[in-house]
């Protein structure tokens, strides 16, 4: 059996990892391709290098663009792609343009998809990453569900057949790479915080970015939080503030490069709380019992909020101190939503069957 795989953004680099020893373990032939969809060394190289993932069999190298220009240059690779190594399953992650793209160059080719993190909704339309999830779940042959709550969700759109709850394949690889996080990684005192006397920030969503005075006021919120704030910066919220500063300097920010799978968990490991707009953050927040911030007005993880560990913060950044100091910490940990760390061998099983 051949399985080609396609990732391309760093959320699917972490969730390829699991997956593709797993399915090297079941004796199933992996093509893996990049899309190139993220193609800094800092957003992509160091995954691979950091978790030793296997290079890739093909490298598309697409870059940025609109969205519908960098869907369109995907479709007609993946197309060829697919055309040359005819595999028996497509597998695809997530809700970038690269799963989209992936699942529609394989719904035209009849070949079979498998769609890992299916199921999630944030009811927002406004996110391009809500219609990716939705077309690429309804082009899908094994829609393979992290949550309960994902299941529900396929249900009442009418999708039943071929749904199967695995849990979370983010949830594996964190199992792993916790304890090897806190082991190696010297982010801490590279970037001069204590253990539990900072916050963690991450924002890159385009409606946190593209507006200058939404990005100034998150930036401007954090700045009044009680420690200080790391920050590593995506490019796309770089490139916008280098475009929107404003005059004045932010005192508590402490403004850093992108960094690597290790860092990031150790990041998240050691911080007091978490404030984010990344989907994947959360769940890792969750994961290590860290209280978390999300800076959007709703989430896919509704899990997390449901449980107290995340707490929706909207995307303005005026009440983000309050929420932060009023905050209680739950009674209970984490429940265990999302698995107990065998989805990857979930996955590879329905894949053979």
């Amino acid at each position: 059996m051949k399985v080609l795989t396609i990732v391309g953004a760093r959320p699917q680099f972490i969730k390829a990892w699991p997956v593709g020893r797993a399915l090297q373990a079941a004796g199933i032939v992996e093509h893996l391709v990049h899309s190139g969809q993220h193609y800094d060394d800092q957003m992509s190289q160091v995954f691979f290098d950091e978790m030793g993932i296997r290079a890739p069999d093909q490298n598309l190298e697409v870059g940025s663009g609109a969205h519908g220009a960098q869907t369109g240059r995907m479709l007609i690779a993946l197309e060829q792609v697919m055309e040359a190594e005819r595999p028996d399953w497509v597998l695809v992650y997530g809700d970038t343009n690269t799963t989209l793209a992936g699942a529609v160059a394989a719904c035209k080719l009849h070949i079979p998809i498998a769609h890992v993190e299916s199921g999630l909704r944030s009811f927002n339309r406004r996110m391009p990453e809500e219609h990716n999830r939705v077309l690429t779940d309804h082009c899908s042959s094994l829609l393979l569900c992290p949550t309960q709550t994902a299941v529900d969700n396929l249900a009442r759109e009418g999708v039943t057949e071929g749904v199967h709850l695995v849990g979370d394949v983010m949830y594996d690889a964190v199992v792993h790479f916790g304890a090897v996080a806190r082991a190696r990684s010297q982010v801490l005192s590279r970037t001069e915080v204590q253990e539990g006397a900072y916050y963690l920030a991450t924002i890159h969503r385009p409606y946190n970015t593209d507006d200058p005075d939404r990005l100034v006021g998150l930036l401007t919120a954090l700045d009044q939080l009680d420690a200080p704030v790391v920050l590593p910066m995506h490019p796309r919220t770089h490139a916008r503030l280098a475009t929107h500063r404003r005059d004045g300097a932010f005192q508590q920010l402490r403004i850093i490069p992108p960094v690597g799978y290790l860092d990031m968990l150790r990041l998240e490991q050691g911080a007091r709380a978490v404030v984010t707009d990344s989907g994947g953050v959360q769940k890792e927040s969750y994961f290590f019992g860290v209280p978390c911030f999300t800076l959007r007005p709703e989430t896919e993880w509704v899990e997390t909020v449901q449980s107290g560990w995340n707490t929706l913060a909207g995307d303005d950044g005026a009440e983000l101190s309050a929420r932060v100091a009023r905050w209680q910490r739950p009674t209970l940990p984490p429940p265990p939503f999302f698995g107990s760390g065998d989805a990857a061998v979930r996955i590879a099983a329905l894949l053979t069957r």
